[in-house]
């Protein structure tokens, strides 16, 4: 099974409703990976997650808190000093921002295939890992 990394805007979306196609295709993509493979997210992502929907979108934050329990079941990479310092290796490779270089370093840990994302360039490979924009490419294959 293939391991996939989730950026922050990905599961954003499953909650957002104002544009209703990503609504609806990044409720379909989190249910097909997490049943035909392995979902993986970082301590990053669910902080940015958090906030984004309880200062964006307005969700309560205890109902926030539930949302985020359902995610106790896909592997988490912890954003420790090691993945740090990769990142800011990653960042001046790649030139990339931090917090993108932080993303693809958890999903480098975690020996990920792909990264669904919307904020890097799709169809890019960075240290063996495919980018891929799930809104540009529905229905893609997964390696």
């Amino acid at each position: 099974m293939a391991k996939v990394f989730f950026d922050t805007n990905i599961l954003v979306y499953t909650v957002d409703k104002k544009d209703v196609a990503k609504h609806e295709e990044s409720r379909r993509l989190v249910k097909r990976i997490s049943s035909d493979h392995l979902p993986v997210i970082s301590t990053q992502v669910l902080q940015e997650f958090y906030s984004a929907i309880t200062s964006k979108l307005r969700v309560d934050p205890i109902v926030a808190k539930n949302v985020l329990h359902n995610y106790r079941n896909i592997e988490i990479v912890s954003a420790d000093l090691g993945l740090i310092e990769q990142a800011v290796d990653i960042s001046v490779l790649f030139q990339l921002s931090f917090w993108d270089s932080l993303i693809l370093a958890a999903a480098e840990q975690a020996n990920c295939s792909l990264i669904l994302t919307e904020d890097l360039q799709d169809g890019q490979k960075i240290r063996g890992m495919k980018v891929v924009n799930p809104f540009l490419n529905p229905g893609f294959a997964i390696g």
